[in-house]
């Protein structure tokens, strides 16, 4: 895979797809933080597309006529969200560049997912998070749709997302390959997983390492066998990983909106990001979640830094 030299730093400050306000922030408090001088410092070239503008998405459908769903909370905001999103990262692979999505909730995924898988049907996906994110509308126990990116594209699931309002965009001809496939996908870190999401990683044998394993294995370990499944029938097969900050532990990263104790240390997320990078394979990225309002100063500085040196080490920072 030829590698691009330019990045398309791509906000996308969702918060409608879980119940917090402050997801929205994220993607201006990194840049605040240095992060596309520090992309300059590693040798890229930036293209910042600045932030989508999914207020005005939900301005429009709140005058047009919102539909309230209990099962897809938000579905019409988060559908066009995703949709606008999914064109964003199209464009940017048309560009020959590296879409680098900066969240806003998780929710996204659903969108960066399916813009990539379009344009490189291909793409293998590494899902660091706490949570799967394979719920459909039906199943959810919140109705979040935050919990939902990965069940809304995967195949064999049983179900179709387009039927929801505001994703109806995902049953047109030209999204015929935006489906992932069960084996297009390693998840690490997972810890809290509701009982659909349970079912349906081992009916369809979906690659999971749990935080038990990463405790059995080794972090080491643990990304060369992700690695090895994903690339060992295509070795120049596109990696994009998506990055949930919850999948840390909050004793590194407390600002965020479903945090869960006993997740990946400050030397375990980086050295995923690391691992991912040095494969030659990585394409496209995400990190979502960090949500300043829901920590105090420090505990919001600290998740700040920490997602700002992991998006550093996902695209190529090295110790030496």
């Amino acid at each position: 895979m030829t590698q691009p030299h330019t990045v398309s730093v791509i906000g996308a400050p969702m918060t409608f797809g879980q119940p917090y306000s402050g997801t929205d922030r994220g993607p201006q408090l990194l840049r605040d933080a240095g992060l596309l001088e520090n992309l300059a410092s590693i040798g890229w070239r930036v293209a910042d597309k600045g932030d989508l503008d999914f207020g005005s998405i939900g301005d429009r459908i709140s005058k047009d006529g919102y539909i309230p769903s209990q099962k897809a909370k938000n579905s019409q905001i988060v559908g066009a969200g995703c949709k606008l999103l999914s064109d964003t990262v199209i464009e940017a692979i048309h560009e020959n560049t590296f879409p680098l999505i900066l969240g806003g909730d998780h929710s996204i995924g659903a969108g960066s997912v399916s813009g990539l898988l379009k344009s490189r049907p291909n793409t293998g996906v590494i899902w660091v998070d706490a949570h799967a994110d394979l719920n459909i509308p039906d199943m959810s126990e919140s109705g979040n749709m935050h919990g939902m990116p990965v069940g809304l594209l995967m195949k064999g699931i049983g179900f179709e997302a387009s039927t929801i309002p505001g994703f109806e965009w995902l049953g047109s001809p030209d999204m015929i390959n935006a489906r992932l496939s069960p084996d297009s996908i390693v998840y690490i870190g997972l810890r809290d997983v509701d009982a659909f999401e349970r079912e349906k990683l081992r009916e369809l044998k979906i690659k999971t390492f749990t935080m038990y394993d990463v405790d059995n294995y080794g972090i080491g370990k643990v990304m060369e066998m992700t690695l090895n499944h994903l690339l060992e029938k295509d070795p120049n097969r596109p990696i994009h990983l998506s990055y949930d900050i919850d999948a840390c532990d909050p004793a590194f990263a407390p600002a965020t909106g479903t945090a869960v104790r006993g997740g990946l240390t400050y030397r375990e997320a980086h050295f995923i990001a690391e691992a991912t990078a040095r494969s030659g394979q990585l394409a496209s990225a995400e990190i979502v979640e960090f949500n300043p309002m829901l920590s105090d100063g420090d505990g919001m500085e600290d998740t700040l830094s920490l997602s700002a040196g992991l998006i550093t080490s996902i695209m190529g920072k090295s110790i030496i």
